[in-house]
């Protein structure tokens, strides 16, 4: 089931939010949702969710609006804010007050709270979770319902490293059975190594929407490492045929321009020696900066999910 934006539009006052915003999360993968702060990505997921109301365009779900879903938790399942527990109250009896309230079957809280590793802590007080742990609630939360969909708000956050590892194979599982998955997140590394599709924004716009490993290509380019002893040399055969050089670090170069073939042929003919040289892989960080690079000047304040 995808979740479709078509045209979609939405201005407080004199801030342009979203600005005709048009993209597709499709089933099967995960998809990262990322742009600087006041980009317009937790207005976009307000405006999904039924929580605003666009001033034009559409957000749909299978192809409905979130608020004519027949069933709204067996489609989608949503974390927006994992602050949004009583502290008194128990993790197994905030997930059975939500199951009730919602008509699903209260075996669903113990299959969920299995998934998401938070059974020993089934009868804890939520005041006592940490921001992991509250995390790991809200995603049991979004999941009751086994829904289709999962959208998810910094799922990261608070986590520690073998929660960082768990929810990126998490992730990946639910994409895995078919589910749409779109995770909103300003960690790029974490992305890196669980997105297949990313979605970026910038001042209320599309930037890219596209595959991570397309995008890593086309940011890395015809980009060479090269660690020679003789950069000073190397720099100006380099430079010579044309190429765009960088130092970076004390004997580390960056060739611009011309393909690791070519780098090694060009010096073996000097006789200058090299210790390394290799295609230069972007990361997604740096991908996400070249992006967003003009987008992050941008400082409008964004609404804040409640």
């Amino acid at each position: 089931m995808a979740i479709e934006v078509r045209g979609l539009c939405k201005r407080y006052g004199e801030t342009v939010a979203v600005d005709d915003l048009s993209c597709t999360v499709r089933p099967g993968r995960v998809t990262g949702f990322v742009g600087p702060n006041g980009a317009g990505k937790s207005t976009t997921l307000r405006l999904l969710l039924g929580l605003d109301t666009p001033d034009s365009g559409e957000a749909l779900i299978g192809g409905r609006p979130y608020r004519a879903l027949p069933d709204p938790l067996g489609t989608v399942g949503a974390l927006l804010d994992c602050e949004a527990l009583h502290p008194g109250r128990r993790a197994r009896d905030h997930l059975l007050w939500l199951a009730h309230y919602s008509g699903l079957p209260a075996r669903r809280v113990d299959l969920v709270l299995d998934r998401v590793g938070l059974t020993p802590a089934a009868r804890k007080r939520t005041g006592g979770f940490s921001l992991g742990m509250r995390q790991r609630l809200g995603i049991a939360a979004a999941l009751l319902g086994d829904p289709s969909v999962l959208v998810l708000d910094e799922p990261v956050n608070g986590l520690d490293p073998e929660g960082i590892q768990w929810i990126r194979g998490f992730l990946k599982s639910l994409a895995a059975e078919g589910r749409t998955v779109l995770i909103s997140s300003h960690l790029m590394s974490e992305l890196e190594d669980t997105a297949d599709h990313l979605v970026v924004m910038g001042r209320g716009r599309l930037l890219a929407d596209t595959d991570v490993g397309d995008l890593l290509d086309a940011v890395s380019g015809e980009r060479v490492a090269l660690r020679t002893s003789r950069r000073a040399e190397a720099m100006m055969i380099l430079t010579g045929e044309g190429a765009t050089v960088a130092m970076n670090g004390s004997d580390a170069l960056a060739v611009t321009g011309l393909p690791a073939e070519r780098v090694a042929s060009l010096l073996g003919a000097e006789a200058v020696p090299f210790s390394e040289l290799s295609r230069h892989r972007a990361t997604l960080e740096e991908a996400y900066m070249e992006l967003t690079a003009a987008a992050a000047e941008f400082t409008a304040p964004e609404r804040e999910a409640s």
